[in-house]
């Protein structure tokens, strides 16, 4: 089977009072409307991943993720369209969640293993499926060269500059191979990565792994609201006014990050008058689902 998907990811101008006090230009790359479920960077991260697993005869992807994982649930689903069997091996004690009933629906086994195990995925590999000639390794969150080189490709669909480019990050694949098609381009845009870890300064190194070139890229530390899968009021009540208001879905584990840093930037006057800046919305709307008690609180 070909593995492939149509791409549809259209721009879209956010207008709002603050970006025309500030004379900014606010677009967003609607990477969430690439699929229902292998949404965002997450397909463009599998894209070569899955092509690999093919031209090596491998039928049986494994991969990584926490209860919540939108990596896991993106590659059940890919998995199930494309023709291979999947299994999930899952950080922590067994658990029923909405993702996992999402994940399982779509034909993957879930192996739930302790935290410190976790850590090694290249020995639970070994211990699951060493007998396994079929089975495919997947790194947690699709972190490999390969999904930095199909998220480059978001940068070939662009049709005209920008000033800024913004994106969250949690493994650093996604902005290496944006900058990468940056680069490619050899397109002044500034790249303005968000991470969502706390003391995220670590990204840099992530991220410096896949780039096929050096590149200046700013990293903004300050917004990840006390951690991995952390959300405050201050940020629940900002996704709350940015959904409404723009009837753009986002998430308090990655988009809601990025538009939040997004808008206090501006708001503190951080760019030049007349800057165009892109968002890339990266999917994971799943994300929701665990944190549905977060925003019926509000």
């Amino acid at each position: 089977m070909n593995i492939d998907l149509e791409i549809f990811s259209p721009v879209q101008q956010i207008n709002s009072p603050l970006f025309d006090r500030q004379g900014i230009k606010v677009f967003i790359k609607r990477d969430d409307l690439i699929h229902p479920m292998i949404s965002g960077n997450k397909w463009r991260k599998l894209k070569y991943v899955l092509k690999h697993a093919q031209a090596e005869g491998k039928t049986h992807l494994v991969t990584f993720g926490g209860a919540y994982s939108n990596h896991l649930l993106a590659t059940a689903a890919a998995a199930a369209k494309f023709g291979f069997k999947s299994t999930g091996i899952v950080r922590g004690e067994q658990v029923d969640n909405d993702t996992l009933f999402l994940c399982r629906l779509h034909g993957m086994a879930l192996q739930f293993t302790d935290r410190d195990s976790y850590r090694d995925k290249p020995t639970l590999f070994n211990q699951y499926f060493d007998n396994d000639d079929q089975a495919f390794f997947i790194d947690e969150g699709g972190a490999s060269a390969e999904g930095a080189r199909g998220c480059s490709e978001l940068v070939d669909e662009l049709t005209e500059p920008y000033d800024h480019i913004f994106c969250a990050c949690g493994t650093g694949t996604t902005a290496a191979g944006i900058i990468n098609g940056l680069s490619n381009h050899q397109l002044k845009t500034k790249f303005n990565a968000v991470p969502v870890f706390k003391n995220g300064g670590f990204i840099k190194d992530e991220i410096n792994r896949f780039l096929t070139a050096p590149a200046d890229y700013d990293i903004h530390t300050g917004y990840h609201f006390g951690g991995y899968g952390k959300a405050n009021d201050e940020l629940v009540s900002f996704i709350k006014q940015f959904v409404a208001a723009t009837g753009i879905l986002i998430e308090p584990v990655y988009t809601g990050k990025m538009m939040y840093a997004l808008y206090d930037l501006i708001t503190k006057g951080h760019f030049e008058p007349g800057s165009k800046i892109m968002a890339i919305h990266s999917g994971g709307i799943w994300g929701l689902l665990g944190m549905k008690e977060k925003f019926n609180q509000h």
